[in-house]
């Protein structure tokens, strides 16, 4: 039995959303807040366009290497203790898990039926590689949550900007 149930996406409102289009996160570090999820993922440049083109996920083995090229940038933004960079490919990685996840759980990867008032489509529809696909990229998620030099720029982040 599927519920109505409309997604939050329709009540969005830019103007209190933290992230702003049109700000060098890079030479603004300051502007950027850690939020919660993938907040900001699609706004936040210069690493959007640095990152974002590495984003894939259509079947396991280009999840595999996007996954290993997002992992490498944020190992390199840590590096350069780049906590914005670093939180930005964590958050990639992260949306690759989600997304994934969406076409694993149903088909097309539409959730909600837009001309039947939001009613949730039926689960379990999807395909089976975007399971594994997903997988892929929540394994490399959790290893840079875990990651020690990110739990400790993210503790002095948000303690020092929120």
């Amino acid at each position: 039995m599927s519920k109505t149930r409309r997604p939050s996406y329709l009540n969005f409102d830019g103007k209190s959303y933290s992230w702003k289009r049109g700000i060098d996160y890079r030479k603004h570090p300051e502007m950027y807040k850690v939020g919660k999820g993938e907040q900001g993922v699609l706004i936040c440049e210069p690493y959007k366009s640095e990152i974002g083109q590495y984003w894939r996920f259509k079947d396991p083995e280009t999840a595999a290497a996007s996954s290993e090229k997002i992992y490498a940038l944020f190992e390199e933004y840590l590096t350069q203790d780049d906590f914005v960079g670093a939180d930005m490919a964590r958050k990639y990685l992260q949306m690759g898990f989600t997304r994934a996840r969406r076409y694993a759980n149903y088909k097309g990867g539409i959730k909600y039926q837009k001309d039947n008032d939001y009613k949730l489509n039926e689960r379990g529809t999807g395909e089976e590689a975007k399971a594994v696909a997903a997988q892929i990229f929540y394994d490399k998620y959790k290893l840079a949550e875990r990651h020690p030099t990110y739990k400790d720029l993210k503790a002095d982040w948000k303690a020092r900007l929120g």
